[in-house]
């Protein structure tokens, strides 16, 4: 696929041609569901998700003026078409897996016996719960970085904000998904500095 290839289908989607967009739609389905799958972790959600974000691009495709890639702001509308589902339905995720060096999780990758799957699901519920304090920008963020593995850059791009405001959200993420864990008891407290005595930094 060539970038001249879908410039003319951007050009003529522009001017109401849907067969071209259905050509756009063709080449960037799997990669947008496979965002909305990451953030919603549920099926139906993250098809809703993808369907919002392909209609809204179709509705202001005449207004894009290509600033940024066609890529990158079918990404940002599918980021806020998941994000706003996220703060109309406060939906329920799916198990999470947080980077463990940052919150301190400690799930074996062995097969746990009932007692060790009954914990590893309560703390889940827990993350989920956790997740759904969060405001939905650090939310989605954070699912991005930690579950996606995109960079920086890329979650900016996705978002539409710069890298440090991405950083601030997954840091601010992190730091308060932590203390709603550590609020019921999930965690211990990181511990004390060796050169200041205080709380090490997350």
């Amino acid at each position: 696929m060539t970038d001249l290839r879908e410039q003319t289908w951007i050009a003529a989607a522009r001017e109401g041609d849907q067969g071209a967009f259905e050509e756009l739609v063709r080449l960037y389905e799997k990669r947008v569901l496979a965002l909305t799958r990451r953030m919603c972790q549920n099926p139906e959600d993250a098809a809703e998700a993808a369907q919002e974000a392909f209609f809204a691009a179709w509705q202001g495709l005449k207004h894009f003026r290509g600033d940024s890639s066609f890529s990158t702001w079918l990404y940002r509308l599918a980021s806020n078409a998941c994000v706003d589902l996220l703060r109309r339905e406060g939906k329920r995720q799916a198990a999470v897996s947080l980077d463990d060096e940052e919150l301190n999780l400690d799930i074996p990758a062995s097969v746990p016996s009932p007692q060790e799957e009954a914990e590893r699901r309560e703390l889940r519920e827990q993350i989920e719960e956790g997740l759904r304090t969060l405001p939905p920008e650090y939310r989605a963020a954070l699912v991005l970085r930690e579950m996606q593995q995109l960079r920086y850059d890329e979650i900016g791009e996705a978002l539409g904000v710069d890298i440090g405001t991405v950083k601030s959200r997954i840091s601010r993420g992190r730091k308060k998904l932590r203390s709603f864990l550590l609020a019921r008891g999930n965690f211990s407290p990181p511990p004390p500095s060796k050169e200041t005595g205080k709380e090490g930094r997350l």
